[in-house]
């Protein structure tokens, strides 16, 4: 994983965002302590995960993220004006974003769309926790490591009907660019100033998943319904969330972050129990806890290394 250290936003983020309103947001933002924009970014992309898997039955799952990626791609181009004049250096990482961004959506969604929202996170979320111990040559993490991966192959031999193969191996390739997607993150802070790089890369990621989600879902992608509920999904489960971990990880190492992420298997299984009627056997929802449970032991290993 990277060695590189947070960085204060002031110091980092010049120069200011072209309008009054979006500097002021900047400022506010600038002001709420990282670790609570991570947090609410959690509450916020799991409630667009259920409200899009509800858009399943008319779109399929890839018409879906085709949706979320395209009207993120176009608030964020709105808001933040991007110029399009990076050295070569800012390219390559913005190109490299976008497309793990898009490969990360469409196989978590695809995922989604086989397995529970709970069991689908606490899948992916190897992908942080593998970015918060790798590198690590301290026993106790390995141990943390061990706990996570028993907790997903108890998940995969404990769970009911809804747990199947494809589905799995779909959420371990989101976890995999779920990890490349935070240190990219960090690089995209360093070489690019407020939000301009964030949205060439989901501009990107709409290029590259979009014709596959046309080619899916037709024209029941422009259902007024549909569409309404994709710019809600774009919101929670793009623009929001993707908005508050950059800023959070130019003021926090990217270790720090993978970790603060522990409380996401457990908020998604609430989240699908709550909004989705997904209910959980006792086996998986004693893997999802395990999942936490090692992200927060090494949270806590990690707090002395900072």
């Amino acid at each position: 994983m990277s060695n590189h250290r947070g960085r204060d936003v002031l110091a980092t983020v010049n120069p200011l965002p072209r309008s009054s309103l979006i500097a002021v947001a900047g400022r506010a933002l600038g002001r709420v302590p990282p670790t609570a924009q991570v947090l609410a970014g959690i509450v916020s992309v799991q409630i667009g995960a259920a409200m899009a898997k509800q858009l399943f039955a008319t779109v399929g799952s890839t018409g879906t993220v085709a949706l979320r990626l395209f009207f993120a791609a176009v608030i964020l181009l709105v808001v933040w004006r991007p110029s399009l004049r990076l050295s070569r250096r800012a390219w390559a990482v913005v190109v490299s974003y976008g497309l793990v961004l898009g490969a990360m959506n469409l196989c978590f969604y695809l995922a989604l769309a086989r397995l529970p929202l709970g069991v689908t996170v606490t899948i992916t979320f190897l992908g942080p926790l593998s970015v918060a111990i790798g590198g690590s040559r301290r026993w106790l993490d390995g141990l943390w490591a061990l706990l996570a991966a028993g907790g997903v192959v108890l998940l995969a031999e404990g769970g009911s009907g809804d747990v199947q193969l494809v589905g799995i191996l779909l959420a371990l390739a989101a976890a995999a660019c779920w990890a490349s997607y935070i240190l990219l993150s960090v690089a995209l802070g360093r070489h690019t100033t407020d939000g301009g790089g964030l949205a060439i890369g989901m501009a990107l990621a709409t290029i590259v998943v979009a014709p596959i989600g046309i080619a899916d879902a037709g024209t029941a992608l422009l259902e007024p319904r549909v569409l309404a509920v994709g710019f809600a999904v774009a919101l929670l489960s793009s623009v929001i969330p993707y908005s508050l971990e950059l800023e959070a990880l130019r003021r926090m190492p990217p270790k720090v972050f993978g970790v603060l992420m522990s409380l996401e298997p457990a908020v998604a299984a609430l989240v699908g129990l709550v909004l989705l009627g997904e209910i959980l056997s006792v086996t998986q929802w004693l893997a999802v806890l395990m999942v936490v449970a090692a992200s927060v032991g090494a949270t806590r290993t990690a707090s002395h290394a900072y």
